[in-house]
Parts: structure tokens; C-alpha cells; sequence
């Protein structure tokens, strides 16, 4: 599924525009019969109040095969995703590796004693979960937990706190038993606090399981009994307090969880809200109001797991990280998680459309890692990430006037289709272009595309980024989906390689159930894609 942004985020603003120059963009032949199906699809009655924007371009004759509205500006939604995993891929390379590193700072003796701190330094990897596997790949479910609850919404099988885990195991192995300091997370990266627009998860330089802890619901034996929750990972971080009541069948589905912070930084979690009799087992998450704090907590505990007494328990206290810094050398190196490569990050990101990971690329990751002079965006890395975003489409010879972005996931953010395929037209030119498409949901197969097209002839053809905008609408109690989009790459019946874009914005879903009304927004779209699919070539 998509994702439906709810709340705004800071309007700090990239404006990019296509001159064409970079490109010979002759005028297409549209084909009647191509035009014909697009045509009647897009003049359905449910559609009078809403507008089209697309178009079609041939990598191969360099032709647009098909437009309409490609100049005017629509609300993309997560195909925002496609510019903040290019943009890093492209500035980072396809190949690079986030290496979270945890230090000494203090000697150890000779019997394992750390007489002093052992710091977790954040490196900004989004996947320190259950996520890397054992090939070097990154498993996703089709439905990311992330948006949760929700109709299939799954977590990927395993521990969560694998990667902790790893590091843990590692500073045993080193020979350290007793830390007589404290157990510290350093996430002077980039700062941490602000919430990402779609889910509300905070954005943070660490990122333990998605800055979330999983929590699957079945109903209790009987009317007001408490539902049955499991929660994942395990942790002193939170104390949940269970107050949610089990109500009739045909009652609705709704946990909350209020979190109060505890001296050392720890929640109790009161839950409350409801889960009806006969429920299948549904899965929710619970926000950590600290990604810091719960890394720190988890990373404790797998400690103490894997044999390494600690002295010092948890605080919330600010420390002073810059002047550990020094002590950061190689030689006080004693473990090291190193990620997967950055083309399996754009994997899950892009198929699953995952908002938090998209907000760290955009502008953190890229403004870190990404900007001239190197180092720059730890100052400001919202200014030097869309700072260097901006300076890469300059360099490939875009312009000011057709596009604008101000986060990494599509909170608020507007493109020309025009502008959109001239962007997978520069992608296309890089060399890790295959791995990028292959990064891409598949039409009717994976991914946010899994449900869409699943009959067509079209399926397995079309590699594309979706994106939704949507807000309740209270008056027709309904879902009202501002924008819907579809961006990608097709590869037409007859061997044809095609950039496209294709938006639907302004649908109001008023007599439908919202994930009708997302479901049959997002099947109109992939119906124009495979119309083009199956038509490019006709003449």
C-alpha cells in the first residue's frame, strides 16, 4: 500500500525544472488507438472532478509516444521517493555501505574491564533491524509494518534486534566483560527529533527495527476482556500498560498508545482503544518517542545477554560527544555492523515505499554524506542535502521551474510529469541504472504493485515508484485523495523501453471505504500503464 501523508512538514524548498536541453526530445506520433484507450479511461463520470497529468517517452526513439497536462504541476505523493534514492545513489555511489561503529573510550585491562564508556556512534543506517539476511540481501514484506495497522500490513520474519545483536556479540568476542562506564549512543550525524510527515515516526540517525516496536493484537474470550497483545522486540524501554478492551464483532479495530517519559528516559505505554470478537491476529506499532533512548536501552540489554556486566545504568542526561570524538580512532574499534549495499536500501525503500527511510536520504543522508565540502551537513544537513540535490540535477542539465520538494517521502512536494521523466530519463544513463529498476515495485507481482494489474498482460512489465496524498474527509465521510501517482519504466509488448509518468489528482472516494478508494486510484493508473504497454507500438 501507499502511503496516505497526514501532517505537514517544514517548507524548505528544492525547485528544479527541465529545459530539455540534456536530451533531444523530437515530438511524438501518438498512436490512435492508444489514444483512444487512455481517452476513455480518464473520461469515466468518477473522474469529472478530477485531473490526468502524464507522459510516455521512448528511451529507444527518443519520442514522446503519448502526453497530456505534462507541463502543469500534480501532487506526486511518494514518487517523491524516486529523487531521494537517486540522488543518493548517484552522489554516493550504488555500492556504499553504512559502517555503525561502537568505541571504547577508556582502556581495558587485562581481565576485560572497559574502565570507562562504550559508544555506539550512529552512521545513519536505516536498517539496523531483522532486515539483512544472510546472501547480503534485504527482506521486505509487501506491506511494510511501518504502516501498520493495516489491511496485510507484516513484519520480516526474525530478530529485530539482529543487528544489535551483532554488535553486542562483537564487543564480547573483544574480550570485554565489564564496562565500569556508561553504555552511550552518539547520534550527533544529523539531529533528532523531527517527525516524518506520513507515518509520524521520528527521524533520527539511528534506526533500530524503524524506530518502532511491533505490537500484534487478538482479541480476548469476551466482550471487555482485554485483548491479547505481543510486543517486538522486548524491551525495559517500554512498560506497556494494557487498558484496550475486546468489543462486539462488528466493532471497530483502534489501539492508541500514550507514552510518559520515566527519569531515565524509558516509557510507560498505556494502550487503549479496541479489538473486536473474532479479529485475526492484526498487526499495530508503537512510535518510540526516542530513537536514541531505545537504542540505547536494547543495545544494553543484547549486551548483558551476550555475558558484559554494566556498572552504570541508562540516563537521559545530555553528554558531551565532542569530547569523546578524539577517542573515535581505529585502534579503539571493537565491533562493526556494516550494511548492505546502498542499492538494497533503494530496494526497500522504493517497493515498499518506505517514509522514514526516504526522510533520512532526504535531505539528512544526502546533506551528510552527499554535499561539497564533505562534512558540511552535519552543520546544516537540511541545507547542504537540498543543496546537493540541486546542484547534481544542475550538473545533468536541469533548470529552476518545474518541480519542487521540500522532504524526502512526499509530504509536500509538487512535479510536471515532464520534469519526472526527464529525471528517469538521467537515472536511465547511469550505470547502475539496471539496479535501480530492479529496485522499482513490479506491476502486479511485488511491492506497493503487488495488487495492481494482477491479470493484466502488462504484469511483470512495468517497474514503477507509486505515491498517495490523501486526507478524511469529514463532510462526505470519505477519503479524498489529493494525488496519485505512478513513475517509472515500462517495457512495452514489443521489446520498447519507455520513462514515464502518469498522476491522477483531486479523487474523491466519497461512497467507497478508503482502501477501496486508494485500490481503485491506484488501478486506474496502472490500467493507463498497461493500456501503453499493450498499444506503444500500434500505429
Amino acid at each position: 500500500m501507499t502511503m496516505c501523508f497526514r501532517t505537514g512538514i517544514r517548507m524548505l524548498a528544492v525547485i528544479v525544472s527541465l529545459t530539455g536541453g540534456c536530451l533531444d526530445v523530437a515530438s511524438g506520433q501518438t498512436s490512435p488507438v492508444l489514444a483512444a484507450r487512455i481517452a476513455a479511461i480518464v473520461s469515466r463520470p468518477e473522474y469529472s472532478h478530477s485531473r490526468f497529468g502524464m507522459e510516455f517517452y521512448s528511451l529507444d526513439t527518443r519520442k514522446v509516444i503519448y502526453a497530456l497536462n505534462e507541463q502543469q504541476f500534480f501532487v506526486p505523493g511518494s514518487t517523491t521517493k524516486l529523487l531521494s534514492e537517486g540522488t543518493l545513489m548517484k552522489l554516493l555511489g550504488p555500492d556504499f555501505r553504512f559502517k555503525t561503529k561502537v568505541y571504547s573510550v577508556g582502556s581495558i585491562d587485562s581481565k576485560g574491564t572497559l574502565k570507562g564508556d562504550l559508544v555506539l556512534v550512529a552512521s545513519g543506517d536505516p536498517n539496523l533491524s531483522g532486515r539483512l539476511q544472510s546472501d547480503g540481501t534485504l527482506a521486505f514484506k509487501d506491506e511494510d509494518h511501518s504502516y501498520a495497522p493495516g489491511p496485510g500490513a507484516a513484519v520480516v520474519e526474525g530478530n529485530p534486534l539482529a543487528a544489535i545483536d551483532d554488535l553486542a556479540h562483537q564487543v564480547a568476542a573483544r574480550g570485554i566483560h565489564r564496562i565500569e562506564g556508561r553504555v552511550l549512543v552518539d547520534i550527533s550525524l544529523f539531529p533528532e527529533g523531527e517527525h516524518e510527515g506520513g507515518t509520524g515516526i521520528i527521524i533520527s540517525p539511528i534506526c533500530v527495527n524503524d524506530n518502532v516496536i511491533d505490537a500484534k493484537a487478538t482479541p480476548g474470550a469476551s466482550v471487555d476482556a482485554a485483548p491479547n497483545l505481543v510486543f517486538s522486540p522486548i524491551t525495559r524501554y517500554a512498560q506497556f500498560v494494557n487498558k484496550a478492551k475486546t468489543v462486539a464483532k462488528d466493532g471497530p479495530f483502534d489501539l492508541n498508545f500514550e507514552d510518559k517519559a520515566q527519569p531515565d528516559g524509558t516509557q510507560v505505554v498505556t494502550v487503549t482503544g479496541t479489538v473486536p470478537l473474532g479479529m485475526a491476529e492484526t498487526l499495530t506499532v508503537y512510535h518510540v518517542a526516542s530513537p536514541s533512548i531505545f537504542a540505547q536501552t536494547v543495545f544494553t540489554e543484547v549486551l548483558t545477554t551476550n555475558g558484559v556486566s554494566i556498572s552504570k545504568k541508562g540516563s537521559s542526561a545530555p553528554v558531551d560527544f565532542s569530547a569523546m570524538k578524539p577517542s573515535y580512532t581505529e585502534s579503539n574499534v571493537v565491533a562493526v555492523h556494516t550494511s548492505a549495499p546502498l542499492t538494497e536500501e533503494a530496494k526497500v525503500t522504493l517497493k515498499v515505499s518506505q517514509n522514514l527511510h526516504a526522510a533520512m536520504a532526504a535531505p539528512y543522508l544526502i546533506g551528510t554524506y552527499g554535499a561539497q565540502p564533505k562534512g558540511e551537513g552535519k552543520k546544516d544537513p537540511v541545507s547542504a542535502g537540498f543543496g546537493a540535490e540541486r546542484e547534481m540535477l544542475t550538473a545533468a542539465g536541469l533548470d529552476v521551474a518545474s518541480a519542487m520538494q521540500s522532504d524526502g517521502a512526499g509530504a509536500n512536494a509538487y512535479f510536471t510529469p515532464d520534469f519526472m521523466v526527464h529525471y528517469l530519463t538521467f537515472l536511465n544513463q547511469q550505470s547502475w541504472a539496471p539496479q535501480f529498476r530492479a529496485a522499482l515495485p513490479v506491476l502486479g507481482k511485488d511491492g506497493t504493485l503487488v495488487m495492481i494489474q494482477k491479470d493484466s498482460p502488462a504484469a511483470g512489465h512495468v517497474f514503477a515508484k507509486t505515491g498517495t496524498y490523501g486526507m478524511e474527509d469529514q463532510l462526505n465521510h470519505g477519503l479524498f485523495i489529493s494525488g496519485k501517482g505512478l513513475a517509472g519504466y515500462i517495457v512495452t509488448a514489443k521489446g520498447q523501453t519507455l520513462a514515464f509518468a502518469a498522476y491522477l489528482n483531486l479523487y474523491e472516494g466519497h461512497s467507497e471505504k478508503p482502501a477501496a478508494s486508494l485500490l481503485k486510484a491506484g488501478n486506474v493508473l496502472g490500467e493507463i500503464a498497461a493500456a501503453v504497454y499493450e498499444n506503444a507500438d500500434s500505429r
